[in-house]
């Protein structure tokens, strides 16, 4: 008898990697076992992301790979999942160019994945299956978690903002929020079991209604015992409150790390994104949560590039840049996506102006970044170890309180636990450590 073994290819979010998990325990509850080798698992998921194209690009070359291996084993089921699913122009290409793909479901009916997979699997049945939109959020989901010293918890899904460059409202509907008690409930559950570090996640967990506000439920998470850090992403700065900053400053588990995404210094080019806030009020918030949080680390999320954009509309995007100072950014080349406003504008700025100025960014982030970098030479962190280094297996990996990665030497036995590392050697991108 064929051994019942999954492999899961997650693109994308956080928020991809929690659905991920769930899919996961899905398919342990069902007796199959996880395979590294996606070309050798009897069933593989893709569970795709349409926020860049670079990520439409990977899974497509990621879903050719499998055909082969499809053909030649009987009974191989490739499952495709998440944001791309939720669009028709997606869909309709799978139909047409990969109609061996067994199952499509999107994001709004992961809790059905059980009976949609029995049907594929025991009746192999091709299924089809897009809900546009969901009135709740299903809970008490299984979930094989990634580690078991940090997890992510998902507050709530869904936009409201609908950015004209974005298309998550489009496939992650509107937002929704998770009852406090029930997020208490996981948050105090994980704890109990060892969990060290959670990640809330949301797509703006600032909107976050519940019954209770934001800054609120953090402040009932920073109350459970065994917690000892605390994270949040993402943020959208026009909901920013004074009373969330205040966290910053009165709860003790809170990390001193916020990511505030601003895509651009332009007003002229936060107006057509439809971000509801300009480069005043974004300025007025990173100086009050530095005033109620010193040395708070702040990271962003840039666009280069969006119709319209000029040279002065990008030269006050460095500008912004300058002033704050970002410990790091996650920068990126507009691209177009089906079904956006911006999508159908006329003033797209041309790929080599475009690049050009990519470029030219990324040198400011950087030297920036290392100056940052810089400042913790010597200094003594707390850094929690999470496994074996990525570049020398002979080395553990951990992260500082501010995201920062440490590589260092020691035991594996201290994977899961915060310890006290003093740097040694700063780079730009990373750090190397010994253990105090």
């Amino acid at each position: 008898m064929k051994k019942k073994t999954y492999n899961i290819v997650t693109f994308g979010c956080q928020m991809n990697e929690r659905d991920s998990e769930t899919l996961a325990g899905f398919l342990e509850d069902l007796g199959f076992t996880y395979e590294e080798e996606k070309l050798d698992a009897q069933v593989v998921v893709l569970n795709t992301c349409s926020v860049r194209e670079n990520a439409d690009k990977r899974f497509f070359g990621v879903l050719g790979q499998l055909k082969h291996s499809h053909e030649e084993n009987p009974g191989k089921l490739v499952i495709l999942c998440g944001c791309m699913m939720q669009q028709q122009h997606i869909i309709d290409a799978v139909k047409q160019k990969y109609p061996w793909v067994d199952l499509v479901f999107g994001t709004h009916n992961i809790a059905d994945f059980p009976k949609l997979f029995d049907n594929v699997y025991k009746n192999h049945e091709r299924i089809i299956d897009i809900k546009d939109a969901t009135k709740e959020i299903a809970e008490n989901l299984p979930a094989k978690r990634m580690y078991d010293f940090k997890a992510y918890v998902s507050i709530m899904q869904g936009c409201n903002n609908f950015c004209t460059y974005c298309i998550v409202p489009y496939t992650r509907g509107r937002e929704m929020s998770r009852k406090p008690e029930d997020i208490l409930r996981e948050c105090s559950c994980l704890a109990e079991n060892g969990c060290k570090e959670i990640m809330l996640l949301g797509q703006n967990v600032n909107s976050y209604a519940g019954g209770m506000t934001f800054a609120e439920l953090l402040r009932e998470i920073d109350k459970i015992e065994g917690l000892e850090r605390i994270r949040f992403m993402t943020s959208h700065p026009k909901d920013l409150s004074d009373d969330l900053i205040d966290c910053f400053r009165t709860c003790r588990h809170l990390c001193h790390c916020f990511h505030l995404p601003v895509q651009s210094g332009s007003d002229a080019v936060l107006k057509k994104m439809n971000r509801h806030y300009d480069r005043a009020h974004y300025l007025e918030r990173v100086e009050k949560l530095r005033e109620a949080c010193p040395d708070i680390a702040l990271t962003t999320d840039i666009i280069v590039g969006f119709p319209g954009e000029t040279e002065e509309d990008f030269e006050d995007t460095i500008d912004l840049v300058k002033r704050v100072r970002y410990d790091s950014a996650f920068t990126f080349i507009y691209s177009v996506r089906e079904g956006t406003p911006a999508a159908k504008w006329e003033d797209q700025v041309p790929e080599e102006i475009k690049h050009e100025r990519f470029n030219r960014l990324i040198d400011v982030i950087h030297d920036i970044q290392a100056e940052k970098m810089s400042e913790l030479q010597d200094q003594i962190l707390p850094v929690l170890i999470e496994g074996p280094s990525k570049t020398d297996d002979k080395m553990l990996t951990g992260r500082t309180e501010s995201l920062k990665t440490v590589d260092l030497p020691g035991d594996p036995a201290l994977i899961g636990r915060i310890v006290p590392v003093k740097i040694v050697k700063a780079q730009t991108f990373s750090l190397y450590g010994e253990l105090v």
